[in-house]
């Protein structure tokens, strides 16, 4: 590579780092705080307005024509245990879930997800998932019928009888209701021991008139929540129809109080629902039916509100006769190997399941290094082990392409000497001296450019490795050592507390600054792996090159304690590599011939 290319390649990634640091200090920080801001605000905006909105008696339609499932609140929000004690429930009790299905309106809309907490401390809360009617933000799922020529069919203020009083593993509990016609209506819930519950849909027709009716199904969420923002993260609606993914942002449904077009597709097989960075509720219809689909929002007063529902085809049942269906409900953590073993059931299979889990384009690569990490997880039983054992199998993979990197490498080591000297020769000349460089390169068999190679194979595996640590709840809390109990999080001690010594909350604005000690620890790496590489002979270009660790420190310090972690250990077994081969080459580490050892 010539003087000018590599001054303007230099530049170039100057310039990156430039941006990529202004745009956190001077966009997406300010831009965080507005939405903070304006989170608060709209709070503010809906509690006052919470006075004026009086409970739907009506059902207006929505999306595909199945009943609008997004009530507002009655007056202030009511707490959750008033909420929860206001109607008759159904206990849900199993080893990973707790909470309770309201009798009213046979609504899934408490659950807590017992092997999950807000954070990393022992005592902390478990994650409460799903939300009730009348609170600040429901969110729950909901099963029914849509009656034709005017047959009566349970709505969201039917109280329904159950024939136990709790919801256990693989124990399921009959939900029924008989209109005045004599018609019966039956909902049998089943939970496994997961995060799935199979609804079977019966109606008995005992009316002596044919009656037709159509099954659906509806996940409903008012209020937007907090999500991250990032380009690289799917936080909405989501769905797979026709083994087809599709995702449909909050801001698509409502955006500054304007209510878009429903998202409509009709499907067979597949599912559609709500998802978090690590949560997800997620309808499962009949595969063998084709039903019609909807992401929908509206306005609950100042509030938005987001539904996904679908509708099956309308079916006539005669009199005496019995019809039913069967479809489902995910409601948990998005745990990789568990949506695997739901999309490979072979009896119920969920077509494309675990693309819940936002691997994104880069999926052919991002989920076999998961699949890495989590089984050397399990012969470690750390998931920072796993990590260094991954990155050591990595470089096993490429050691042969990257032993011919370092070797050439330490050829221009080697040659360091003579390249100062044709500096000192032709520096008034830099086009003969470019020409007599790439002479020398040539005369002694090296390409200039071969010391690329190792970064170039490390972008996709540092970008796919940020995903899994990103977006797999199986990296949330993980812990490594010592102070390191969250590899999804950045190193939490910092150097504007004293790393961890002075209890001070660093300012949004100056974040970027308070970098921990293992961000210190890859920058310290990068910096010995640089002085193992041949100096450039332009004395500006050499002083840029060694502000780039400096800058990758704090740059990085932003980035999962996981990734941090990979990128110095990456290091550490590349500076051992390069080491070793120019030690049998003779190389000097500061450039020429090593003196022989006496």
């Amino acid at each position: 590579m010539d003087s000018d290319n590599r001054k303007n390649l230099i530049i170039a990634l100057v310039l990156s780092m430039v941006v990529m640091v202004g745009w956190q200090v001077f966009y997406e920080m300010p831009r965080q705080e507005q939405r903070v801001e304006a989170e608060q605000q709209r709070q503010a905006a809906e509690q006052q307005a919470a006075g004026d909105r009086g409970d739907v008696s009506s059902q207006p339609q929505l999306g595909v024509n199945v009943p609008n499932s997004l009530q507002s609140v009655e007056n202030l929000p009511k707490s959750r245990n008033q909420l929860l004690e206001a109607a008759p429930r159904l206990a849900v009790n199993t080893n990973r879930l707790s909470g309770s299905i309201s009798l009213r309106g046979a609504r899934i809309d408490d659950l807590t997800l017992l092997d999950y907490r807000e954070t990393v401390e022992d005592d902390s809360p478990n994650i409460v998932f799903l939300h009730p009617v009348g609170g600040e933000k429901p969110y729950y799922a909901e099963f029914g019928w849509l009656g034709a020529d005017g047959v009566d069919v349970p709505d969201r203020d039917t109280v329904w009888t159950a024939d136990k009083p709790e919801l256990t593993v693989n124990n399921p509990v009959t939900l029924s209701w008989t209109n005045d016609a004599g018609v019966v209506f039956e909902q049998i819930v089943t939970l496994d021991e997961n995060f799935m519950f199979s609804i079977d849909q019966r109606v008995r027709n005992n009316s002596g008139q044919p009656i037709t009716v159509s099954p659906y199904g509806v996940i409903a969420r008012t209020g937007t929540p907090s999500i991250l923002g990032f380009y690289i993260l799917h936080e909405g609606l989501i769905g797979v129809f026709d083994d087809v993914l599709k995702e449909v942002d909050y801001s698509d449904l409502v955006d500054d109080g304007a209510v878009q077009p429903a998202e409509k597709q009709a499907t067979t097989g597949g599912w559609l629902g709500i998802t978090d960075k690590y949560w997800l509720a997620a309808l499962v219809p009949d595969a063998l039916e084709t039903v019609q689909t909807s992401f929908s929002g509206r306005l609950s007063g100042s509030t938005e509100a987001y539904q996904a529902d679908f509708l099956m085809n309308a079916r006539t049942i005669a009199a005496g006769e019995t019809a039913a269906v069967n479809n489902r409900l995910f409601a948990g953590a998005k745990e990789t190997l568990l949506l695997d073993d739901y999309r490979d059931d072979p009896e119920n299979g969920i077509s494309n399941f675990d693309l819940a889990v936002d691997f994104g384009w880069f999926y052919w690569l991002t989920k076999p290094i998961f699949y890495g990490i989590h089984m050397l997880n399990d012969w470690f039983g750390n998931f920072g082990v796993a990590i260094l054992g991954l990155t050591f199998v990595i470089k096993l993979l490429f050691f042969p392409l990257a032993n011919k990197s370092y070797r050439s490498m330490s050829k221009m080591k080697l040659l360091q000497p003579k390249l100062m000297e044709l500096k000192e020769r032709y520096g008034d000349d830099r086009q003969k001296m470019n020409m007599e460089m790439m002479e020398l390169y040539k005369k002694e068999k090296v390409n200039p450019l071969s010391g690329c190679l190792p970064i170039l194979l490390q972008i996709p595996v540092f970008f796919a490795l940020y995903k899994v640590l990103f977006v797999t709840i199986e990296m949330r809390h993980a812990p490594f050592f010592g102070w390191i109990q969250d590899l999804s999080a950045p190193d939490p001690l910092g150097m504007l507390t004293l790393f961890g010594m002075i209890p001070w909350e660093v300012p949004a604005i100056i974040a970027f600054l308070n970098i921990g000690i293992w961000p210190v620890i890859m920058g310290l790496t990068m910096w010995l792996q640089q002085k193992l590489n041949p100096a450039p002979t332009d004395p500006v270009q050499a002083r840029v090159f060694m502000l780039m660790p400096f800058l990758f420190t704090f740059l990085l310090g932003t980035f999962p304690a996981g990734l941090v972690i990979y990128w110095a250990w990456n290091n550490t077994l590349s500076i051992l590599q390069q080491y070793v081969i120019m030690r049998r080459m003779g190389v000097a580490i500061g450039g020429g011939k090593a003196e022989p050892s006496s």
